[in-house]
């Protein structure tokens, strides 16, 4: 693009020449992008928070999940860290590698078609224990193969030579969290085939399910959080770049936690993450003064707090998961703080940073409302903060009245998910394109 502003007439032919396959290139990556974010916002809504709702319904109803199948609560967080999270995360992962030709699109449309399949028919035999014998490993060796084809994409993708000689701590951090979730496609896939050939349904024993939730919120989302969290808001939000020490204390604290998670040793599992998600939110500097003013441009100007607010939610997480290691009895400390991980933090790091990038990435200039961003958002940190604050009080039988609280907490969500939803696919429906073949045309004649 600065070529063309150049006066040079040798210059200007040679780059419109080659225009039409840079921006048929460009539009192939953004439309592949788009159909990856909109199966996410899919499952975001209505397989993962829709039947999460009707869960939580059922679990108020009882007074505890008695009533309520474990694989259905399973099948709920799937749909969430898979079909959505996972979705965007492997969108975005595909996005950024240097395309090379149809061969790269053909092999990233695969890797889709097979995520989405596999996602959906684990949903499937979660929900309606359809075939599940066949169909719950079929669809873990779906999202596994996956996985592999994205890693061997990414292999491929050649590092700058300054970039070979030390690789930033954000690009490690995303690295040890695409090891998180190659970890967690195969810890479910062995477990989907021991269940297909010993169990009784379709869901995972309560000891088991306990690491494989530890490793998908610990080893997979936090550490891709963190980095694309060390890659964008230090300019997003105009502070100093991360404290390279802290950060780096952070990720192996981390580390060591779930491996000790994993080992059996709960307790010093929780309190070697609770310290590393304090050292995080130090590490990133997001308290400290800002150096410049921070980007505003196309989203809510309530920007700068609201993508702050993840990395409270995170400590939070972190220190509900000690007070449930020495304290938890009837599921409650540890329910809300996997909710104050996956919907503190996770989600409104989505719901934040998202129509920040998203519609850039889609090839579209901004989002559709920053309204709709400001509200979903309100609506989701409402919801959240009274599901934590509430679900330990009503299952641990502490205050009785906290079981009401909990369905209000459920349709505050629900309403700021499908406001999210409605906003991102608004964006890509009405929203105004940018791709490169457009600014071409324009500046041609000139």
């Amino acid at each position: 693009m600065a070529a063309l502003a150049h006066p040079a007439q040798k210059t200007l032919p040679v780059i419109l020449d080659n225009a039409p396959s840079l921006a048929a290139l460009e539009r192939t990556k953004s439309l592949v992008l788009r159909a990856w974010i909109l199966a996410g916002v899919f499952f975001m809504a209505l397989p993962g928070t829709l039947l999460g709702f009707s869960n939580l319904m059922t679990i108020s109803a009882h007074h505890g999940a008695a009533g309520l199948p474990p694989a259905w609560m399973e099948g709920h967080g799937h749909a969430q860290v898979f079909g959505w999270i996972g979705s965007f995360i492997l969108g975005i992962g595909f996005y950024s590698q240097p395309a090379r030709g149809r061969s790269a699109t053909g092999v990233q449309l695969l890797c889709f078609a097979l995520w989405i399949t596999g996602v959906a028919l684990r949903w499937t035999a979660n929900i309606y224990s359809w075939h599940w014998r066949v169909a719950a490993p079929l669809s873990a060796a779906l999202e596994l193969i996956a996985v592999l084809f994205f890693l061997s994409a990414a292999s491929h993708h050649k590092l700058p030579n300054e970039t070979k000689r030390r690789m930033e701590l954000w690009m490690i951090s995303v690295l040890l969290g695409t090891v998180g979730l190659t970890a967690a496609v195969l810890f479910n896939f062995v477990e989907c085939v021991r269940l297909a050939l010993a169990g009784v349904s379709p869901s995972f024993p309560h000891a088991v399910d306990q690491k494989y939730l530890l490793i998908l919120g610990w080893a997979f989302l936090v550490p891709v959080v963190w980095g694309f969290s060390a890659r964008w808001l230090p300019a997003f939000l105009g502070i100093a770049r991360p404290n390279g020490r802290l950060f780096t204390a952070a990720l192996l604290l981390d580390i060591v936690g779930v491996i000790s998670g994993v080992s059996g040793q709960v307790r010093i599992a929780v309190l070697l993450i609770a310290a590393a998600a304090i050292l995080s939110g130090l590490a990133l500097r997001l308290a400290g003064r800002p150096q410049t003013r921070a980007k505003t441009q196309g989203v809510h100007a309530s920007f700068p707090v609201l993508a702050r607010i993840p990395y409270l939610w995170l400590v939070i997480a972190g220190l509900m998961s000690v007070w449930a290691a020495f304290r938890d009895v009837h599921g409650g400390i540890w329910g809300a703080s996997r909710h104050a991980l996956t919907v503190g933090f996770a989600a409104t790091m989505v719901f934040a940073i998202g129509p920040r990038i998203l519609p850039h990435f889609g090839g579209i200039y901004r989002i559709f409302s920053t309204r709709l961003m400001f509200v979903s958002l309100l609506l989701l940190q409402t919801g959240c903060a009274l599901r934590v604050s509430s679900e330990p009080l009503a299952y641990e039988g502490i205050i009785a009245y906290s079981w009401k609280v909990l369905p209000v907490s459920g349709m505050l969500e629900l309403a700021g998910v499908l406001l999210f939803a409605a906003n991102i696919v608004l964006t890509f429906a009405c929203g105004r394109p940018a791709f490169a073949r457009t600014q071409l045309t324009q500046k041609a004649p000139a």
